[in-house]
């Protein structure tokens, strides 16, 4: 027992100087900071994930609302004149779990829905009328220039998960999730409408699918029966991006051939996922 108990000790104290070593240099700067957790990941002090994540909160310090939030011209938002009717099928396709509420004009959010207010709707027998406006939650508002890591404390304290951003006029610029700020630590986070990890094509109706980016134009030539090039792409993505001639937002389409190819998730660097559907119309 006393043996093991000493190759314990030893295997402890063992770490833990190999732990103070790798901070042993006083860092100048954040830079240096970076470093040295770079060089504490490569001697396996500590692991990759853990890594990312250190620097994922880093970065959040130094960056702004503006740089991650969701343009105005891409938010799905409902009209307060709206009877459920009118936007189910929106919130249906779009998945969210939140939607601003907007009166007049975009300019104007006068709150927030939650799918899941809808419930009492979709299961109520007699169908009452629907009163939109008793069933917003408040709308939170927040500058462009607000720092990430602030805005998630205030998330957090307030138990808030979306805010509207409005710029230096008042007016609404976009929008902002807790999920979006936790996304740049984590990495992206995959919910309930990503494809599995086994799975890089999904199908949702005889005319609707889900693909990965990643999936091998091979794969989606056989399971379409198309013919789409492989020579300069590897991926279905490569070939979407250079349809687009950019890398696109959340929610643009694009048409290629008899399928439109709707993006789902993107980030500053690629294409996550896409919604396919195959236009019926063209095909003879």
């Amino acid at each position: 027992m006393d043996d093991e108990k000493n190759t314990a000790d030893g295997s402890q104290q063992n770490w833990l100087e190999k732990l103070s070593h790798a901070f042993m240099r006083d860092p100048q700067d954040r830079s240096q900071l970076v470093s040295i957790l770079r060089d504490a990941a490569k001697r396996q002090l500590i692991d990759a994930d853990a890594l990312g994540m250190i620097e994922g909160v880093m970065q959040i310090v130094e960056m702004q609302v503006r740089d991650i939030m969701i343009p105005r011209s891409q938010m799905v938002v409902v009209k307060a004149t709206q009877q459920p009717e009118d936007f189910l099928p929106l919130i249906s396709e779009s998945g969210h779990s939140r939607f601003p509420v907007i009166g007049e004009s975009k300019d104007e959010v006068i709150g927030i829905l939650l799918a899941k207010e809808l419930l009492k709707y979709s299961f109520n027998g007699h169908r009452k009328k629907f009163n939109i406006k008793q069933s917003l939650r408040r709308a939170v508002f927040v500058p462009e220039s607000k720092r990430l890591d602030v805005l998630l404390k205030e998330f957090r304290v307030n138990h808030d998960h979306m805010a509207i951003v409005v710029d230096e006029y008042g007016g609404v610029a976009g929008l902002v999730t807790m999920e979006d700020i936790l996304e740049q630590i984590v990495g992206e986070i995959e919910d309930e409408y990503d494809v599995d990890d086994e799975l890089n094509i999904k199908k949702l109706s005889e005319a609707q699918f889900t693909v990965k980016a990643i999936t091998p134009i091979e794969d989606f030539n056989e399971y379409f029966s198309t013919d789409m090039d492989t020579e300069e792409f590897d991926t279905i993505g490569g070939i979407v991006l250079k349809a687009f001639g950019h890398l696109p937002k959340r929610d643009e389409t694009v048409n290629i051939g008899n399928y439109q190819f709707k993006v789902l998730h993107s980030d500053n660097r690629r294409i996550r996922l896409l919604h396919v559907t195959i236009n019926q119309k063209n095909i003879t």
